[in-house]
Order: C-alpha cells, then sequence, then structure tokens
C-alpha cells in the first residue's frame, strides 16, 4: 500500500500548525519513551521544521546562535543524533541534511521526493517500494541495511510557475 504522507507545502499551508503539531508530537513521544526532549533538542527540532527543504547541521547552528547563544557544532550533531535515534528527523543522504518526519514514531522505510528548484521534500511510504528492494536485494544476495531512496525533480508549484 502507497500513501503520501507529506505533500510539498500548497500556497495555504499553515507552516505555524505544522511546527506545532511536530514539536507536540516529539513531546508526546519521548514522555512514552522516557527520552528526555531537552530545550535544546526541542530547539534544533522546531529549526529543521522551519522549512519543509533539508537542513544542514551547520546551517542549524547558525540558527541557533542567531540570537548571540554560543552552541558548538557537537551540541547540535549530539540533537541531531538524538531525534534521528529516535525517529522524529530523517537525513536526506544526497544533500547531508535533515527533514522532519511526518509520522514519527512509527517505524517506517520512508522514501523522499525533493524538488530541484524550491528545495522543498515530500515523504512518502511505499510498501510497494520496500519490498521491490527487499525482493531484488535477496536474488542478488545482498544485505540491505539502509534503504535510502531519494528522488530529485520538480514539485507541482514550481513546474506550474515555468
Amino acid at each position: 500500500m502507497t500513501s503520501i504522507i507529506k505533500n510539498f507545502p500548497g500556497r495555504h499551508h499553515d507552516h505555524a500548525a505544522c511546527i506545532e503539531s511536530a514539536l507536540e508530537q516529539a513531546v508526546t513521544l519521548c514522555r512514552e519513551r522516557g527520552a528526555r526532549l531537552t530545550p535544546l533538542r526541542r530547539r534544533v527540532l522546531e529549526i529543521v521544521w522551519e522549512s519543509h527543504a533539508p537542513l544542514g547541521a551547520y546551517d542549524a547552528l547558525q540558527r541557533m546562535n542567531a540570537g548571540g547563544e554560543r552552541n558548538a557544532p557537537p551540541t547540535v550533531y549530539r540533537a541531531l543524533e538524538f531525534l534521528l535515534e529516535h525517529g522524529l528527523i530523517h537525513r536526506i543522504e544526497s544533500r547531508n541534511a535533515f527533514v522532519g518526519c511526518t509520522t514519527p514514531g512509527n517505524s517506517h522505510k520512508a522514501q523522499f521526493f525533493i524538488c530541484r528548484d524550491c528545495g522543498n521534500v515530500a515523504e512518502t511510504h511505499s510498501e510497494e517500494i520496500g519490498e521491490a528492494i527487499k525482493a531484488s536485494a535477496t536474488r542478488t544476495g545482498f544485505l540491505v541495511e539502509k534503504p535510502v531512496v531519494e528522488i530529485s525533480g520538480r514539485c507541482l508549484k514550481c513546474h506550474d510557475d515555468e
């Protein structure tokens, strides 16, 4: 079964609600797991969710320090590792960057559509794609450790803006 979990943001997208929902889900998930969503981890998650485009670790650090704070790179990397470990964000391998996970707490293998013009990412989950990767790997005697599917192209908004 294929389902689009996060479409590209439309013209009337309420991004403030999007961020608030992500933060509420993170608080709930961490509470259920007995994990500490410290103010710093929460702030990094909020920064990642400020856009639907992937964000690099140093960009996150720069945004954190914009108000005069003096956070060091290891601080941000540790926060990102925590958020990855708890399924609150995804790493976009081709960009060496991160995006918020639209279904935190649910074990899933996501596929990502990345717009080459605006940089936004849509997250999808397709069991068919996952099964096809697994079957192909089995036929070739390959053990898949981390199936990452990233597809570049243009979102509808960028395509229609021509």
